[in-house]
């Protein structure tokens, strides 16, 4: 968020909830990516992609270190991830199940 920005938590809300919307009105993988490509700068694409990666290996039971040496990523990225994983809102199980179920 910008130090400098006036703007209410109702207005942020209701972007994050435009985003979303917009992400979930596409259905290819493709145009989520053409879609991410074009939001995201390419370092904020790859640790978006980066943290996705953990999830699965988290979820295949690697440890953090073998994650770390595997891929580069760090441990407090590999921690954090796992933290929300298993604590946070629920976006990662859902969309670990989501894919359970289309796969």
């Amino acid at each position: 968020m910008k130090p400098n920005r006036e703007s209410t938590s109702r207005l942020e809300v209701r972007a994050e909830r435009a985003l979303c919307e917009a992400i979930a009105a596409l259905s290819q993988p493709q145009d989520i990516h053409a879609l991410l490509v074009d939001l995201c700068t390419p370092a904020e694409l790859q640790a978006l992609a980066d943290r996705w990666s953990v999830v699965r290996m988290l979820e295949a039971g690697r440890p953090y270190r073998a994650i770390q040496a595997d891929t580069g990523i760090s441990v407090t990225t590999i921690g954090r991830v796992a933290r929300c994983l298993n604590q946070g809102t629920g976006g990662y199980r859902a969309a670990l199940d989501a894919l359970e179920t289309t796969n």
